[in-house]
């Protein structure tokens, strides 16, 4: 281990949602940020890589309002303040961050970017050796919260790298003017998906496309379906496989802009395209339907590649996890991954990450195994 590292008890990587939660546990349990006091019995560190305070919210695109925005969950002790409907959700929610690390004085260290989590030794009952961009750390845990929005997906069809239009991910939309005119194929099957078809076929023609059919439920997408989607994922992360789409366990359901988008006739879901051409794509029957812009709405990947040297990946491509904790690295949690991806399971998940630290460490001190408290879970 280098000997530049700055101990910590705890390293908490990424502050957004699941981030903040987790530090906001760990300073209610008597845990202080290493650089308010360096001698403190137990200490923490909130490392981020954003230059400023919002996690994600900062970056989602400007049409985003607060009357469409799925899953908006207040951090724990401080309630979201009131905002303007019509507000956007990159203006209403960063200053509702910034104001929540001052307010709990969690010293969020920015902008930090994790290269490495690495052991620092061979006992298994000691330091993980984060290093980042700005120096490295030594931490007894490592809560890792980096989401999901840096890992934009797009899956692979035949002919995309010959298709001369334009092609984006929903992580670098702007607005639908950009698309005034034109006609635009919107793939994906999640929420984003529907909320842009609904905006952008103002402006432009769409053509909706999945891979498979969507399953409609009646039920709106409240606090009890976001529960059982949470739920629904909780066995896979488990067994180590991926974690899968929230649609997948839940269905769709009928939000206000899929109402609108039906109600003007435009929510007509066509199969996915068979390959990609020049100026368009080639649907399975063999038909052509030409197009100026394919906009993926695919979702997102788990940002854990600074995980990589822990080799925690199963052959899956999942990371097997019970309850906030890594069944093979049990001084890793991985918060806002799989079951607690949502954002009132990332508050969920900050609580129980830190639970569990505290009773292993109730001063501190080195005594516990960490292997030991996780024996039952891994077995079971």
């Amino acid at each position: 281990m280098g000997v530049s590292a700055i101990e910590v008890d705890v390293a908490v990587i990424g502050a957004g949602q699941a981030g903040l939660s987790a530090a906001y546990h760990l300073q209610r349990r008597g845990f202080v940020p290493v650089v308010r006091d360096a001698l403190a019995a137990r200490t923490f560190v909130v490392l981020d890589a954003n230059p400023a305070p919002g996690g994600a919210w900062q970056h989602r695109w400007p049409s985003l309002r607060m009357a469409t925005v799925n899953g908006i969950h207040e951090l724990p002790g401080f309630p979201v303040p009131p905002a303007d409907p019509a507000m956007a959700s990159r203006e209403a929610l960063p200053p509702y961050f910034a104001e929540y690390e001052q307010r709990f004085d969690l010293a969020v260290q920015r902008p930090v970017r994790v290269t490495a989590v690495r052991r620092g030794d061979d006992d298994p009952h000691g330091r993980l050796l984060v290093e980042t961009d700005r120096g490295d750390w030594a931490a007894r845990h490592v809560i890792n919260a980096t989401g999901t929005w840096t890992r934009p997906f797009r899956p692979f069809y035949p002919g995309l790298d010959r298709f001369r239009g334009r092609q984006l991910h929903v992580a670098d939309y702007v607005s639908a003017e950009e698309f005034a005119g034109q006609r635009v194929i919107i793939v994906g099957a999640g929420v984003s998906a529907v909320q842009l078809l609904e905006e952008i076929s103002h402006v432009a023609e769409t053509v909706w496309m999945t891979r498979r059919e969507p399953q409609w439920v009646e039920d709106d997408f409240d606090l009890a379906a976001r529960s059982a989607a949470i739920a629904g994922v909780e066995a896979r992360v488990r067994q180590g496989l991926p974690p899968g789409s929230v649609i997948a366990v839940t269905g769709m359901h009928w939000t206000p802009w899929a109402r609108a988008a039906e109600a003007r006739g435009v929510l007509v879901r066509h199969p996915m395209f068979a390959a990609a051409e020049e100026h368009g794509v080639r649907m399975p029957d063999g038909s052509f339907i030409a197009a100026d812009v394919i906009l993926w709405a695919t979702g997102f990947r788990p940002a854990l590649d600074h995980l990589a040297p822990l080799k925690l990946r199963t052959p899956d491509g999942g990371f097997r996890v019970a309850d906030t904790r890594s069944l093979d690295e049990p001084r890793l949690f991985l918060i806002g991954y799989g079951p607690s991806q949502s954002t009132v399971g990332a508050n969920r998940a900050g609580r129980a990450a830190v639970q569990q630290i505290v009773a292993e460490h109730p001063r501190g001190d080195d005594r516990s195994s960490p292997s030991r408290a996780i024996a039952e879970a891994s077995a079971a």
